[in-house]
């Protein structure tokens, strides 16, 4: 009998896969005395957590990044943020590409899957384009950072150049990981800290295929594809909204806005308003914040960035088509448009799956939390979703957790990098049409 053709893995498992490894590896060179300060060297979780945290671009921490990790543990834990932020997958197809100049139909499907490229044969240019837009974000956003670290903090070069280094790369991958103890806190009102951090912060969280097309078309709005139309508006109105609510709930909070000045207060509201978008920088204690304020910044983080970019979340474009079908539905319409084109129902099964399950990852382990820590809701809740959205934002109860329960913050950290991309290249590579239809009956809803 003739043997059967040997399937390579799927685009999911191959993701899946590199991202496991680089936890391995980063893991492991975490646990080298030369990564710590001082004697000895990190125990197994706490090099775990803080690896997968970087390579999840997540930030969130056990120990403290600065004080805790030695010059060489902070080199490793920024090539894991370049990484993780560039996509496995991608990376290793891009070496390939460099390399040899070719791409085998394997890779091209794994960097696709990553990169939600449309057409295989545009898989080599967006590699290619993808590594160019993320060196000259981060570069730029370094020189700025480091003049500023220089000139305004007297830093010396190499120190300053360090810091704007590390913090653009951070920045631009929506890592949130800082070379302060305080995060940000100290510049809170330094327009030339935060607002280039800010802005690399929004411009990762677009997407890459975004980006790529507003450099095509950037004068020619009527060219957009679609997916670029709803990631815009959708990322304009949530950074309004976003910075808004931060300015109504903590304008008068002692703790927080209330002793600035009104030049610094829009500086720092419009900052808080742009990191729960899976950045994780603050420039303010989140700890002291309004249970309110958690709340707004629990869904702005669910909700997270742009498709295939270096943010976290359930992505924009899932929640507006989400948005747009109860829209339609409100109108009585037989079909979900947008910009005046149709939704196809496979995309809005695919948004309604990836939004359930989400939720679905999210309350399980909040349920667990809650009855298992002396923590309150709120602040469970804002610590899952945070990992889960690869956000990095903590009320500061990360170290304080069991070591069960910081491992399945873990867990939820490397779902949140890995599970959408997996679950969209599952849902599309499965599409198949069926031949026949099943009887129609409908059931009683609401």
């Amino acid at each position: 009998m003739p043997r059967r053709a040997r399937r390579g893995p799927h685009p999911a498992q191959l993701t899946i896969a590199g991202f496991a490894l680089g936890v391995v590896v980063g893991t492991a060179l975490l646990l080298l005395p030369v990564s710590q300060r001082g004697p000895g060297h990190a125990t197994v979780l706490e090099a775990l957590f803080t690896a997968t945290s970087a390579l999840c671009v997540t930030g969130l921490i056990v120990v403290d990044t600065p004080v805790y990790w030695s010059g060489f543990g902070q080199v490793v834990v920024l090539a894991l943020i370049q990484v993780g932020g560039f996509g496995i997958m991608a990376l290793a197809s891009l070496l390939g590409v460099l390399i040899t100049r070719r791409l085998g139909l394997r890779g091209q499907l794994a960097a696709a899957a990553e990169t939600k490229t449309l057409q295989l044969g545009d898989v080599r240019t967006i590699l290619l384009g993808v590594a160019r837009t993320s060196l000259v974000v981060e570069a730029v956003t370094a020189l700025v950072l480091a003049a500023r670290f220089a000139l305004g903090y007297g830093e010396p070069v190499p120190r300053a150049l360090w810091l704007g280094l590390f913090h653009a790369v951070s920045a631009f991958n929506n890592a949130g990981f800082a070379l302060y103890s305080d995060n940000l806190v100290g510049f809170a009102t330094d327009a030339w800290i935060c607002l280039p951090i800010a802005a690399a912060v929004i411009v990762g969280g677009l997407g890459f295929p975004v980006l790529f097309e507003l450099r095509r078309h950037l004068r020619r709005p009527g060219r957009w594809s679609l997916h670029t139309k709803i990631t815009l508006l959708g990322t304009g109105v949530l950074l309004v909204a976003g910075s808004a609510f931060m300015l109504l709930t903590e304008w008068r909070s002692p703790a927080t806005l209330g002793p600035l000045s009104v030049p610094d207060k829009l500086l720092v509201g419009f900052f808080q308003g742009v990191m729960p978008r899976t950045a994780g920088f603050n420039s303010v204690d989140i700890a002291a914040m309004n249970t309110g304020t958690w709340l707004g910044s629990d869904i702005l983080m669910f909700i997270g960035g742009g498709s295939a970019g270096t943010a976290g979340g359930i992505k924009i474009t899932t929640f507006l088509v989400l948005l747009f079908v109860i829209a339609s539905e409100a109108r009585g319409d037989d079909a979900v448009t947008a910009f005046g084109r149709r939704l196809p129902r496979a995309l809005q099964r695919q948004a309604l799956s990836v939004a359930l399950l989400g939720v679905a990852t999210v309350v399980v382990p909040a349920v667990a939390f809650a009855l298992t820590t002396p923590f309150s809701l709120d602040q469970i809740l804002y610590e899952v979703i945070s990992a889960f959205a690869t956000v990095g934002l903590s009320t500061g109860i990360t170290a304080q957790l069991p070591v069960p329960h910081q491992l399945v913050l873990v867990a939820l950290m490397f779902i949140g990098r890995t599970g959408t991309i997996t679950l969209a290249a599952a849902l599309a590579l499965r599409s198949r049409p069926r031949l026949y239809q099943l009887p129609e009956e409908r059931t009683i809803v609401g």
